[in-house]
């Protein structure tokens, strides 16, 4: 009975190793990684082989383009670590066990952040009504090939929407809709080159797509009314029938604030206030607000029905508010040309004042100079006194008769001399 015993013992393991060997080559393996396939440049990641034999060695393999590169070792069995990557990590790997399964289907492993990160906008706009559709546009200044499109949804899971081939500076256009409420979330896309499918540009900047209609609207209105004047303090309340968790203000598209409702309460509340601070004219627009939960951030309620914002004027008197600097900068400059053409005036007050006094000055001159000419110029005879000129003789005064034509000679009445002379003076 024993050796009986024995030899059925080994058929059924030998049986059991060939149905082992059996379901272990035609069983498929599938690869994994962590934390994301798509690896910015310098950080780790971690792939891991998966199988529902109980085979726990792995071999993992990278392939570059049809060249199938050596066996990579393998740590803690199926697990295999890449880090801090470069541009050559990038590309295709699979896994597979040392003799009987098959190989894994190929994971791409993607390095970004090799170029610059490209744009990232929503036509016509990030909120949109259920069931409507929604065109993201992806471009760059870099000259990439394609462009690869990706979705974070509410789970924070990232997932490839989509990939476009493009030419030169041309971008990129995807459609997303009818809107659902898988489709919300926030998308980023990436550019790449031919030459180097695998190596990605950084992520563009995110742009979360709302899906709106959900819930019922609420209603938006401003303490003290719309009209409200410079300097005055502005706050508007968004008030809803149905409890929100949060409320989102918005001033013609763009997001001014989320405020979680009931303060610090846990409990939902009604409404919420947004106090914009001492009014300007830059809060002059058009606002409406939105209610939403914090297990679907995604999914807002319908918008409120529009509320005309109006900041004019001043609390205290009709001059400009000096809290606007474009009219304190339109005051500025009328104040320095008013100064100018006071400046230039006085000059040209002072240039006209100097040279009239200057022509008073000359022309008095110019008559001083004649008179003195006439009172102290002598003929050459009369100033002969013994043969020589002297300034200490006596001042002669010839007097023309205009009436004649003929001359006279008469004895003039001679001055008294500042020096007196013992000789004799000829007067003729």
């Amino acid at each position: 009975m024993c050796p009986t015993l024995l030899s059925l013992l080994s058929l059924g393991f030998c049986v059991s190793l060939r149905i082992w060997a059996a379901v272990g080559k035609y069983e498929k393996l599938s690869l994994s990684a962590w934390p994301s396939p798509v690896v910015p440049l310098g950080q780790t990641v971690t792939l891991q082989c998966h199988s529902h034999s109980p085979l726990k060695r792995f071999r993992l393999f990278k392939t570059d383009g049809k060249r199938r590169l050596p066996e990579l070792q393998g740590h803690h069995f199926n697990n295999f670590t890449l880090g801090p990557v470069t541009g050559e990590h990038a590309g295709s790997y699979t896994c597979s066990e040392a003799y009987w399964s098959a190989p894994s289907d190929p994971l791409q492993i993607v390095v970004s952040g090799v170029f610059t990160k490209p744009s990232i906008s929503a036509h016509p706009g990030p909120l949109v009504q259920q069931g409507q559709n929604v065109t993201l546009r992806c471009h760059s200044l870099v000259m990439f090939d394609k462009f690869i499109l990706h979705h974070e949804n509410s789970t924070g899971h990232f997932q490839r929407r989509g990939e476009m081939l493009t030419g030169g500076y041309a971008p990129a256009d995807f459609s997303i809709g009818p809107m659902t409420l898988a489709s919300a979330g926030t998308y980023r896309c990436y550019g790449s080159l031919r030459r180097s499918p695998y190596e990605w540009s950084a992520p563009s900047d995110p742009v979360d797509i709302m899906i709106t209609g959900l819930s019922k609207k609420p209603s938006l209105s401003a303490q003290g009314g719309p009209m409200v004047r410079s300097g005055e303090n502005v706050t508007l309340v968004c008030s809803s029938e149905s409890a929100f968790d949060q409320f989102h203000l918005l001033r013609e598209g763009v997001n001014l604030g989320r405020h979680l409702a009931g303060g610090q309460s846990p409990r939902r509340a009604l409404q919420a206030e947004f106090p914009l601070g001492p009014g300007t004219p830059a809060h002059s627009g058009v606002y409406r607000c939105y209610g939403s939960f914090t297990r679907s951030p995604y999914s807002w309620s319908n918008s409120s029905d529009p509320l005309f914002l109006s900041v004019t004027g001043s609390t205290t008197s009709t001059c400009p508010s000096t809290l606007d600097p474009h009219t304190t900068e339109e005051a500025q400059l009328s104040q320095a040309h008013s100064s100018t053409w006071y400046i230039v005036l006085g000059l040209v007050i002072a240039f006209t004042s100097t040279s009239i006094i200057l022509a008073a000055l000359v022309c008095h001159w110019c008559s001083t100079q004649n008179h003195v000419a006439i009172m102290e110029g002598e003929p050459m005879e009369a100033r002969i006194v013994n043969g020589e000129d002297s300034a200490a003789e006596d001042v002669i005064y010839a007097h023309l008769d205009l009436r004649t034509l003929s001359e006279r000679r008469f004895t003039p009445t001679p001055l008294r001399p500042m020096h007196p002379s013992t000789e004799p003076i000829i007067y003729e």
